[in-house]
């Protein structure tokens, strides 16, 4: 009997069974492999009913030992559930305060409608908050430590701001002392900058609190209104804030603001001109500029050398160019690299054959071609000259060319524009080389190319103009490296057998040259410092007449024309990208048509969208 009522295996206190039964009934309850010992439970329900009841307690008075009181209004609680939901009560009732050992706590400072939207959050875990609330909530539950309360409140007030509140936001978060809503307030107040800089509240920013949204790499601004923006802040109180000028001055990025804009107007500013050390930095700038160097001094080099703000981006514009083999095309487009879409701009002016194309400070330059008239039949050869800013999408004449032209070449160094050879009105091929002077708005005639050559590689590398290769009048390749030294005006020329390019672009990254096809897969780059050439990954089809631009020192070949698999010339649509620390080439898509003798180019574009390439 007493074995059996040690057993527990299903046999009744007094029953007897056999000790064969026994033995039957302990095989039945033994533990196959495998099988758990323990059945881990867990109850997700429990929290929240423990928490449901508290609060029934809580309205019924049971077991309520203190009462939080504001003003006239009293509160029941329960000191445990206070003491478990925040250091504050924790430290106020478990410690030797007086508060401790009293029924009734006065807390001052907090509304009665507040204390009581506080407790019940503390019972429930639930609360509302809305504009009328929030901000003495916030207080409330900063001085009660309800940190997640805080939070709560402060993800609130981020999803309400605004260009026209992010300011008085930014205040209301130093009150706060909230740092989560201060960096998203700040954050909106630099991405919305040119909304938030027109606002009377922007003009009574202290000196310090300008100072820091100038200074911030995160601005979305051109630099031109930054200055617009420094000087309106002056003029709102000129007599305390004239002498902050040079302080503020030397926030404005000098690199990146054009020439004539630098130079015709914030140069001749009384504000800047009343300001020895802001003409000494434009003298500066000047000559730097007028030595054609890209070095500078050490007095100017840190603002000189300041990278742009991070909401500029370089972007590739396509514009120009034969599409779909049927006519010169009008178009120009935009490629976005986040969304991986073309967009369209505003169309050229006109049709223009063989045209050429580049970019300096952030506008692009169409310059001559030849003007095609549907309606006659007749063609001639232009000198004009179109600008596009992406800042307003719209096509403007510049300064023309001393000569008509097309079938030449350009390319952009600091603030000049060179324009070489090309066909003229004579329809005779050209040596002539002119250059615009973005300083001054002025054309002017420089040194000809010692050999007149149709469709060469073109670049420009320290102070230096490179043309490889190209074809003479009787289309022989020509087989030389001609240099131009910007400085001294004078030509220099190299032969070599390695050139044998025609209809080749050439882009430049760190001091190396891209020569890309020209009627080969060949790709070389040729390296300025060691004056050596270096062969790199062939491209996929001998390719000609396609563009080449370098966007984050990655390069971008688009469109051509191919000799296929049976030699016959076919129009491409490719668009391709070449990365030179690994040497290997990637498809990023297609164009949206096919397209030859077009122009590809970096343009900076201004976005206010968060976390950019």
């Amino acid at each position: 009997m007493a074995g059996s009522g040690a057993y527990s295996g299903g046999l009744s206190v007094g029953h007897m069974r056999s000790p064969g039964v026994v033995r039957e009934e302990r095989m039945a309850f033994c533990v196959w492999p495998n099988t758990p010992e323990v059945f881990p439970f867990k109850d997700s329900e429990l929290s929240s009913h423990l928490l449901s009841q508290l609060n029934i307690l809580r309205q019924d008075r049971v077991l309520i030992d203190v009462l939080l009181c504001s003003e006239n209004t009293e509160i029941p609680c329960h000191r445990n559930v206070l003491v478990s939901s925040s250091p504050y009560f924790r430290a106020m009732f478990c410690n030797n305060f007086v508060e401790s050992s009293q029924g009734r706590v006065d807390l001052k400072g907090i509304s009665p409608e507040v204390l009581l939207d506080v407790v019940d959050y503390v019972y429930t875990g639930s609360i509302n908050i809305s504009m009328d609330n929030v901000v003495p909530l916030m207080q409330a539950a900063s001085m009660l430590h309800y940190g997640r309360l805080f939070q709560a409140c402060s993800t609130f007030l981020q999803a309400q701001l605004s260009p026209d509140n992010c300011l008085s936001m930014i205040r209301l978060s130093e009150i706060l002392h909230c740092d989560s809503l201060k960096e998203k307030a700040k954050e909106m107040a630099v991405r919305s900058f040119s909304d938030v800089a027109a606002s009377e509240e922007f003009c009574e920013l202290s000196l310090p609190e300008l100072m820091s949204y100038l200074e911030d790499d995160r601005l979305c601004a051109e630099e031109e209104q930054v200055f617009e923006t420094l000087l309106a802040w002056i003029h709102h109180d000129p007599f305390s804030r004239r002498g902050a000028i040079h302080d503020l001055f030397k926030q404005v990025r000098l690199r990146y603001i054009h020439p004539t804009y630098l130079f015709q107007f914030i140069a001749n500013d009384p504000l800047v001109q009343s300001s020895s050390l802001c003409t000494e930095i434009i003298d500066s700038v000047r000559r730097l500029m007028r030595s054609v160097s890209a070095k500078c001094g050490s007095e100017l080099k840190p603002l000189w050398t300041t990278p742009r703000r991070y909401t500029c981006r370089e972007t590739l514009v396509v514009v120009g160019g034969r599409k779909n083999n049927e006519q010169t095309s009008r178009e120009a487009l935009l490629y976005d690299e986040r969304t991986q879409r073309w967009q369209w701009l505003a169309k050229l002016p006109l049709r223009l054959y063989k045209a050429a194309y580049v970019c300096i400070h952030s506008i692009l330059y169409v310059l001559g071609g030849l003007s095609l008239s549907l309606a006659s039949g007749e063609s001639s050869v232009s000198a004009t000259v179109y600008t596009l800013s992406l800042k307003t999408n719209q096509w403007r004449t510049a300064e023309a060319m001393l000569e008509p032209r097309y079938a030449h070449q350009s390319v952009s160094y600091l603030h000049f524009i060179f324009v070489l050879g090309g066909i003229g009105v004579n329809k005779q091929i050209s040596n002539s080389v002119e250059r615009y002077n973005s300083m001054f708005n002025q054309w002017e005639a420089m040194s000809p190319l010692p050999t007149a050559v149709l469709h060469p590689a073109v670049a420009a590398n320290d102070q230096r103009v490179y043309v490889f290769g190209g074809e003479d009048a009787m289309q022989n390749p020509v087989r030389e490296i001609q240099v131009y030294h910007i400085c001294r005006n004078l030509w220099s020329r190299l032969e070599t057998r390695t050139v044998k390019n025609v209809c080749a672009p050439a882009a430049v990254i760190e001091d190396k040259i891209y020569i890309i096809g020209g009627y080969t897969r060949r790709m070389v780059a040729y390296d300025t410092k060691a004056n050596q050439f270096v062969k790199c990954e062939n491209l996929k089809e001998r390719r000609m007449h396609h563009s080449a631009t370098v966007i984050n020192n990655k390069l971008y070949v688009t469109g051509g024309r191919f000799l296929n698999g049976h030699d016959i010339i076919e129009d491409s649509d490719c668009f391709e990208c070449y990365d030179p620390k690994t040497d290997v080439w990637t498809s990023k898509g297609t164009l949206p048509y096919k397209l030859f003798d077009h122009g590809s180019l970096p343009l900076i574009c201004i976005s206010n969208r968060p976390n950019l390439p």
